[in-house]
């Protein structure tokens, strides 16, 4: 299966870093990543200049969230229609930071149905705090997000698993920890779903973590913001 190095941008960058997938194929070429996607997603505003710019480099981009509805009385939101006409081919949902703010697992559902309406790949979030983790409920949890996460009928998606208490806070979940969460998800969702790992994945880290058993690629925050870093993290999936 082929791997997925995803870069969130978060609330991050300006219209400049629209360069940035040309520093990144400087430093990793495209002729020498044919067997790994790259992926970046920045915020809204950059998305269109961005795919213009991540044009023939084998770089991906996707939306950060978006609206269930394709349209309508929404101030301020986005459809998924919308980020398919600016270049996206995939959408973060249901990041933590986003269910930490109240969206549900319904909620998350309906923006993967919008995804697949409009022909971009849902990327969907899930994992577990530290409480929730220390009380053994790790796996019922990541399991009962993904049932009310997950459209019937979905076939095209990627899972993200991103323990809440490792993303900005320098954690990061033991081999042991990702190895086995990544097996319990790869027996709900299949051989064919990629499983990526996010949280504090840095080029120190990368290697060990995407060596680990149905880790299919990362989810990267902070270090997708430096080109040097993602290259790096790229170069360690092999």
């Amino acid at each position: 299966m082929r791997k997925l190095i995803a870069g969130n941008w978060k609330m991050n960058g300006a219209q400049a870093w629209t360069v940035k997938p040309a520093g990144f194929d400087r430093i990793y070429a495209a002729q020498d990543r044919n067997h790994i996607d790259i992926l970046i997603c920045p915020p809204f505003p950059f998305i269109r200049e961005l795919f213009t710019s991540a044009g023939g480099r084998n770089i991906f981009v996707g939306g950060q969230n978006c609206h269930a509805n394709e349209n309508g009385a929404h101030t301020g939101e986005v459809s998924a229609e919308m980020l398919a006409d600016c270049g996206a081919s995939f959408v973060i949902v249901g990041h933590s930071e986003r269910r930490a703010a109240g969206e549900t697992d319904t909620e998350v559902q309906n923006k993967a149905k919008a995804a697949n309406r409009a022909g971009i790949v849902p990327i969907i979030c899930v994992g577990e705090t530290l409480d929730q983790r220390e009380a053994g409920h790790a796996e019922s949890v990541v399991e009962n997000q993904i049932s009310g996460s997950v459209p019937d009928g979905l076939t095209e998606y990627v899972i993200a698993y991103e323990p809440v208490w490792a993303i900005g806070t320098g954690k990061v979940a033991s081999v042991d920890d990702i190895k086995g969460m990544h097996a319990h998800i790869r027996k709900i969702c299949g051989a064919t779903v990629r499983i990526l790992y996010g949280g504090s994945v840095k080029p120190a880290n990368a290697a060990e973590i995407l060596a680990t058993p149905n880790v299919d690629g990362a989810l990267i925050g902070g270090a997708s913001l430096d080109m040097a870093d993602l290259a790096a993290i790229a170069k360690a999936a092999g």
